[in-house]
């Protein structure tokens, strides 16, 4: 009941009536609910504005001669624009669904991708929290009736996964039940991983998701980072089922950086196209060699 009250108040269908539904990338058959269609919630609708990262880029260094200079992309969102030219054609409106610890780096992630794709940007948490009415009582949910803060986190999904051309950043309930991870197959999923210590530096700096975790305003990081680690080893199997993963560490080593924070939000997304880039492939030779001679 919960969750179907949840639905109802969620995505009125006027700001959404110009998206067609994308069949599942790998077809795995979920029946969505015919109550569900075709709606989607429009406050989060509008495509984002390109945000710089919010972390720091490296410097462009020179030792004073010019064939030592190394110079820095005047633009380096013109190589992820052109990325997301490549891949799209490919992609044909299909959903990316990013999945990993919540973040402020997964949401500027989010953000950018659907921005150089043209696609629509979700955030499934933030969509059961505004259908709850207000952050308190999401939390009460969560806490008072789990069991139907669960449905209305799967209802959400049924949602957003009939829908295509979204990039959707998934709350840690889509990757804890069969029926959740069953509904991220009608899109691509990938694994966004951050290391815990900047997740919970992240918590702490912002404070608007220790209620997700029972933690109060006043916690110290070490207690923060004891808490994620935690939940990360009750998530990582779910994580862990996603079609490709992309990790800052890596990243950050892959492009020579001495520090993990030099890692912008386009090195995160053009690795992202990449790992798209080659599932569709794969889709594509698959489908070649199921064609009859």
């Amino acid at each position: 009941m919960v969750a179907m009250e949840i639905t109802r108040t969620l995505l009125p269908s006027s700001s959404f009536s110009n998206l067609r539904r994308a069949p599942p990338l790998f077809h795995f058959h979920v029946s969505p609910s015919s109550s569900l269609y075709p709606d989607v919630l429009h406050s989060q609708s509008s495509l984002p504005i390109t945000s710089r990262s919010h972390f720091r880029k490296p410097l462009a260094v020179s030792d004073g001669s010019a064939s030592a200079t190394k110079v820095a992309v005047d633009d380096p969102s013109l190589e992820v624009k052109k990325k997301a030219m490549d891949v799209s054609p490919e992609l044909k409106g299909t959903t990316i669904f990013l999945v990993g610890m919540k973040s402020s780096i997964k949401t500027s992630l989010g953000k950018f991708l659907a921005n150089v794709l043209r696609y629509y940007y979700f955030d499934s948490d933030s969509l059961v929290e505004e259908a709850a009415g207000t952050l308190s009582a999401a939390k009460s949910l969560r806490e008072i009736d789990k069991s139907g803060f669960q449905e209305s986190e799967t209802e959400v999904l049924k949602q957003l996964s009939s829908m295509g051309r979204l990039v959707v950043c998934a709350g840690d309930g889509a990757t804890q039940s069969t029926t959740n991870l069953a509904l991220l197959r009608h899109g691509i999923t990938i694994w966004i991983d951050v290391p815990l210590d900047i997740v919970a530096r992240g918590m702490v700096e912002d404070q608007t998701q220790l209620s997700a975790y029972n933690l109060s305003t006043s916690v110290a990081y070490p207690e923060v980072l004891t808490r994620l680690s935690t939940a990360f080893e009750e998530l990582r199997g779910g994580y862990a089922i996603a079609d490709a993963t992309v990790s800052v560490q890596q990243v950050a080593g892959k492009l020579g950086y001495d520090e993990i924070n030099d890692v912008t939000t386009e090195d995160m997304a053009l690795e992202v196209l990449k790992e798209v880039e080659k599932l569709t492939r794969v889709k594509k030779m698959m489908e070649a060699a199921a064609r009859p001679f």
